[in-house]
Order: structure tokens, then C-alpha cells, then sequence
């Protein structure tokens, strides 16, 4: 009978692992595709019926993409540092400002507490479109338009993070923050050694989120600059893409495009995706 239950139990962990290998395999075939066809050369580009997997691969497509970008007025290498210092600095407050408030919520009484937070909670359902002219009046009459705070602001509120760290702070004793404040700790010591190492997949998964949405953000550049020097990477793709996408030879510039711009928000996943996993399952938690 026991044999019988462990070959039972080995036929059940089979088919669970290859029910998700299977699974991950097909989630990852939009990231095999946006690899091959990056390295595709212009006649794999255009075959039919086309093919997933690049045959010949090449670095010409990259090539193109440079030279289209050499053809530019403001230098590549401006958009890729604004994206750099943006992308930085947004995240850097996002997380700053969403542990703070989360540490609020999770730890501290204040009237008003459980309808502010309710109030976040109603946040996470309003997409990013329903809020562009508030934004733009906001940073319209700050008199941040071209400038680097510009690109910033319309970050650094983050409803999810506040959400995601706050479920992940309440699964903390607060015995802990009781010890602490009897050794004379004050609220931003027990903030900042106590609670936020503790809190580093949070930290994780709302850093993850955070990129995402900042790195391949173009509307910023639309909207609150007019300076084409202040103006970000994906802005520059973007209207990169658009002026080859009728253009057959510049295909594999813009195939290379999406690859440089791809690439980065999935090395940050692929490294903590971890953290963004634990902090899924823990945020559902009571």
C-alpha cells in the first residue's frame, strides 16, 4: 500500500511539473519572440508564413537602430541619461514615500485612518488615462514643465505600493515596534531599522513595479515637455518607430528598438521576481 501511495504521489509531482513547465514555456514565448526577432535579418523579417525562431542571426538590426539615431537632432545618449536620472529618482521617493505611508497605516492610530486608507484602496481602480489632465494642471501650475520634477511627480504616488507594504508590515509582530519604543526608539528608527529590513520583498515587487511604469512611460515627454533635449528614451522609440514603421529597410531598427527597451524591466524581473512572488502571496493574507 505504500508503494502504491509513492508512486501515486510520484505520478501526481509529474504531471504538476510539467503542467508548469508547460505553462511557464508558453508565458515565455512573447520574450523568445522579442529576442529572435530582434537578431532577425530583413529577409527572416518578411518571410511567410514567418518563422518564431531567428535562423541567420545578425547585429545589423542594431546597427540601423544606431544610425537612425545618429540621425537625430538632440544625441541618444541624452534620452538614455534622462530615462537614467528619471527612472532613478522616481523610484527612489515612490518607495521612500510608499513605506512611509504604509509604515502609517500599519503601525500607527490617526483619525480618519481606515478612510484614507479606503481611499487608496478606490485609487488602484482608476487607470492612468483618467487622471492626465489633473496631472498636467498639477504640474502645469507648479511651473515644473521641462524640467526633470516634471518627468517625476506625476511617480511618486503609488496606491499599490502603499497597499502591497502595508499587508506586508501588518504580518509583523507588534511586539517588536513595543521593544523598540521601550529601548527609547523613536518612530522613524523603528521605521528604518526595524520594520523596512523586513519588509525588503515588498520593497522588491513595488521597485519592480515602480521601473516598469516609469521606464517605458512616454506621456511625461508628451505632455510636460516641449524641450526635445528633456525628453526620455521611450519617447525618442516611439516616435523613432513611428517615422521607420512604413519604412521596409528600417524594420529591423525598430525590431531592435523594442529588444533595448524590453530588456531592462525583464533582467530586473528575472533577478527579483522572488520578492515580487512572496509579496503577492503574503499581501492576500489577513
Amino acid at each position: 500500500m505504500k508503494l502504491l501511495s509513492r508512486i501515486s504521489i510520484n505520478r501526481t509531482s509529474l504531471f504538476i511539473l510539467l503542467l508548469l513547465t508547460g505553462t511557464a514555456v508558453i508565458f515565455m514565448l512573447p520574450v523568445f519572440y522579442i529576442v529572435s526577432t530582434a537578431f532577425k535579418p530583413l529577409s527572416e523579417l518578411f518571410l511567410f508564413p514567418p518563422r518564431f525562431f531567428v535562423q541567420n542571426p545578425t547585429l545589423q538590426n542594431f546597427n540601423d537602430f544606431m544610425q537612425a539615431a545618429d540621425a537625430s537632432i538632440v544625441p541618444f545618449s541624452r534620452f538614455l541619461f534622462n530615462s537614467s536620472v528619471v527612472t532613478f529618482f522616481s523610484v527612489s521617493i515612490a518607495l521612500f514615500i510608499s513605506s512611509l505611508c504604509a509604515y502609517a497605516f500599519s503601525r500607527m492610530d490617526f483619525p480618519g485612518k481606515k478612510w484614507l486608507f479606503n481611499l487608496i484602496i478606490i485609487a488602484l481602480m482608476f487607470a492612468p488615462e483618467a487622471v492626465v489632465i489633473t496631472r498636467f494642471l498639477v504640474v502645469s501650475q507648479l511651473g515644473i514643465i521641462n524640467t526633470y520634477f516634471g518627468h517625476i511627480l506625476p511617480h511618486i504616488a503609488v496606491p499599490v505600493g502603499v497597499f502591497l507594504m502595508k499587508q506586508f508590515m501588518d504580518q509583523i509582530p507588534a511586539s517588536l515596534s513595543e521593544a523598540a519604543r521601550i529601548e527609547g526608539a523613536g518612530e522613524f528608527t523603528i521605521y528604518w531599522r526595524i520594520i523596512m529590513p523586513n519588509v525588503m520583498p515588498a520593497v522588491g515587487a513595488v521597485m519592480i513595479i515602480v521601473f516598469q511604469a516609469v521606464w517605458m512611460d512616454n506621456v511625461s515627454s508628451v505632455l510636460y515637455m516641449t524641450e526635445e533635449s528633456m525628453r526620455t528614451l521611450p519617447y525618442f522609440v516611439s516616435t523613432l518607430t513611428a517615422a521607420i514603421g512604413t519604412d521596409v529597410a528600417r524594420q529591423g531598427a525598430a525590431a531592435a528598438a523594442g529588444f533595448i527597451m524590453f530588456m531592462p524591466n525583464f533582467l530586473l524581473f528575472a533577478i527579483m521576481q522572488k520578492s515580487m512572488i512572496e509579496t503577492m502571496v503574503t499581501s492576500g493574507i489577513k
